[in-house]
């Protein structure tokens, strides 16, 4: 079973503000270029990550959770530990740099 799952305004508060440890919450568009790029390399951080959940959030359609989170630029990736925002990156970036940006908080 995947360890990505999609979020909505009725999800978001269990699947991630709830969950206990590391959740990456992924604020994307499917017309965004950039969010095209990082979409593999979160898939890849989920595999090798097998205790961290990732979490999608289309910003065009839970436009409620993305003014929520000062979301302005995406990709926007917030890393949220025990339900805090902890960690954030804006725009597509290699792996290794998600995964130092995120260290302490992805094992």
């Amino acid at each position: 079973m995947s360890n990505v799952i999609e979020a909505t305004n009725d999800t978001f508060d269990a699947e991630v503000l709830q969950a206990p440890g590391s959740v990456i919450v992924d604020f994307w568009a499917p017309w965004c270029g950039p969010c095209k790029q990082v979409a593999p390399v979160l898939d890849q951080i989920a595999a090798e990550h097998p205790n961290v959940k990732i979490v999608k959030v289309n910003v065009d359609e839970e436009m409620d959770i993305a003014m929520r989170y000062q979301v302005t630029g995406i990709p926007a990736i917030k890393l949220f530990h025990d339900g805090e925002v902890r960690k954030e990156s804006v725009g597509a970036k290699p792996k290794g740099a998600l995964e130092k940006e995120f260290e302490g908080y992805l094992d």
